[in-house]
């Protein structure tokens, strides 16, 4: 039967080349499919993990512009900030609308700079508008000044021209299994579409920088909310803490490598040098912005205090963050890094393949 089918072209036509040209379909297809396949084990990033970026992010950015307005206005050294859960809610859903707003530039394809300069920060602006005064929970209207028009302006500009460009580059491998660090391989590359890698060092400290101010902001608020009755779930925290955390954390996930994967060290094994290593970070930050009156939090009238810096009062929680800390570890063992973005002419944001694509 297998001869049949190789001898049948050649009966037909007469013409040798046309069986040679036949028998070379199937090779044709067979390196079509493998790419197929490593594409499939790629993904754009889950729904619930671009919420969870998005509230972080927009929380970030209220720390940081508060802080820096406390600088100018008080020449504060402790550049303190203040989100809350609300606004991290809002800006989940604000980030995620206007990644769909990005989306639209393929409309704009001849027309990019009406897009990316009048038409997404309009949009922008008014969705930061309307999150102002939804947040002040006013009959009146909050009236916004020139400065705060010009800050919203550049921050769209850094969305449509960084953010939502530098996300398009993230895609989610579920196929990579969580308790090791990925290493490249040959499945690691996909057609027309550059090497994949793990997530950059600078953007993984910049994940767990976000993270600790999501953190303090939540705890803050909670603690507002339990002594002195603040339904507005206000929460602060401090720029410097940006540093604190990113780099705590940065050094926390190579301990975890390193006693995890090269010893094979159980959780309750590394929890405590997690904690000893927290503490001793803590303690030393605190000591030298203590130095510049930039130390932005004070343990003395809480009991099992050292110098007002460190408290065993906040042992469970930060017991609670370090083994968070690994969940996260391994959440972001998952998540590769493009050289070139997915997002061309006819794609959408967050890395989906071009149609063209799709039909070669």
């Amino acid at each position: 039967m297998a001869s049949r089918w190789r001898d049948g072209p050649r009966s037909c036509s007469g013409d040798t080349s046309v069986g040679l040209k036949t028998a070379q379909i199937p090779r044709q297809q067979e390196p079509s499919r493998e790419t197929e396949d490593a594409e499939g084990s790629l993904r754009e990033l889950p729904r619930w993990m671009r919420l969870y970026f998005y509230g972080m992010h927009g929380v970030t950015l209220d720390v940081l512009l508060s802080s820096l307005q406390g600088l100018f206005s008080h020449r504060d050294p402790k550049l303190v900030g203040f989100s809350s859960p609300y606004l991290c809610i809002m800006h989940s859903l604000t980030h995620f609308a206007l990644e769909k707003i990005y989306s639209q530039k393929r409309c704009f394809r001849g027309r990019p700079v009406v897009f990316h300069l009048v038409f997404y920060p309009s949009i922008y602006i008014g969705l930061q508008i309307l999150i102002g005064n939804i947040n002040t929970l006013t009959e009146q209207v909050r009236v916004v000044s020139g400065t705060q028009l010009a800050v919203h302006y550049i921050l769209a500009l850094y969305f449509g021209q960084v953010f939502h460009r530098g996300l398009s580059t993230l895609q989610y491998h579920p196929s990579c299994p969580p308790d090791a660090p990925s290493k490249p391989g040959p499945e690691d590359s996909g057609h027309n579409r550059g090497p994949l890698r793990g997530l950059p060092g600078f953007v993984r400290f910049m994940f767990f920088g976000m993270q600790g101010l999501l953190d303090e902001v939540l705890f803050t608020s909670i603690f507002n909310l339990v002594e002195k009755s603040d339904r507005t779930l206000s929460g602060h925290t401090s720029l410097w803490s940006f540093l604190m955390y990113g780099s705590c954390s940065f050094v926390v996930e190579k301990l975890y490598f390193n006693l995890h994967f090269s010893r094979g060290w159980g959780v309750w094994r590394r929890l405590p040098i997690y904690i000893c290593f927290i503490y001793t970070w803590e303690f030393s930050w605190g000591l030298v912005l203590r130095q510049f009156g930039a130390c932005s939090w004070d343990y003395s009238h809480y009991p099992h205090n050292f110098m007002g810096l460190i408290t065993l009062l906040y042992l469970p929680g930060w017991v609670c963050l370090s083994l968070y800390q690994d969940v996260l570890s391994n959440v972001l063992l998952r998540i590769k890094c493009t050289k070139d973005g997915l997002s061309g002419e006819n794609g959408e944001v967050n890395g989906q393949l071009e149609s063209k694509k799709k039909t070669l």
